[in-house]
């Protein structure tokens, strides 16, 4: 197996090993927002291959998005840790999400750049943080969405 099938799977797993750490209520709270996310990551993903915001030389499978590692694995459990500890103190949210995207662009990018996973091509790295900003607003707003919605079913019951 070649050295980036390594690092991919481990981007995939390494994340979910640290899940049953979040707590099982924590996790089915802030789980439905995280999948959002995803969904519109994969959406976004899209789009960003036809406008050809970034390249993904490394192919997971043929018609697979190439950043899907990184959304099933840290995107998805990173967004619900992240949720269970700032969730309802927006301004440390934005912080950590600030910081998370940040190490994630200005650090990360260079790493899978150097390794041959992924590459920015029509996308500045200040336009990538613009981008994970706007997602830090979608997932908080998700949140507040689900956690109102399930609070009314919960006051029906």
């Amino acid at each position: 197996m070649k050295k980036n099938n390594w690092i991919i799977i481990l981007m995939v797993v390494l994340p979910w090993l640290s899940a049953p750490l979040i707590g099982k209520k924590a996790f089915k709270k802030y789980f439905l927002a995280a999948l959002t996310m995803n969904t519109y990551l994969v959406m976004e993903g899209r789009l960003a291959e036809k406008r050809k915001w970034w390249w993904f030389p490394y192919n997971v499978k043929p018609n697979v998005l190439g950043e899907l590692p990184l959304i099933v694995g840290p995107f998805l459990i990173g967004s619900i840790w992240i949720l269970k500890y700032t969730f309802g103190k927006f301004n440390l949210y934005l912080l950590v999400n600030l910081v998370v995207d940040s190490l994630f662009t200005y650090v990360g990018m260079d790493l899978f750049k150097k390794i041959g996973y992924v590459t920015l091509v029509r996308l500045t790295k200040f336009q990538l943080s613009v981008i994970f900003l706007i997602k830090t607003f979608v997932l908080y707003g998700s949140q507040l969405l689900y956690g109102s919605l399930s609070d009314r079913f919960k006051k029906e019951e």
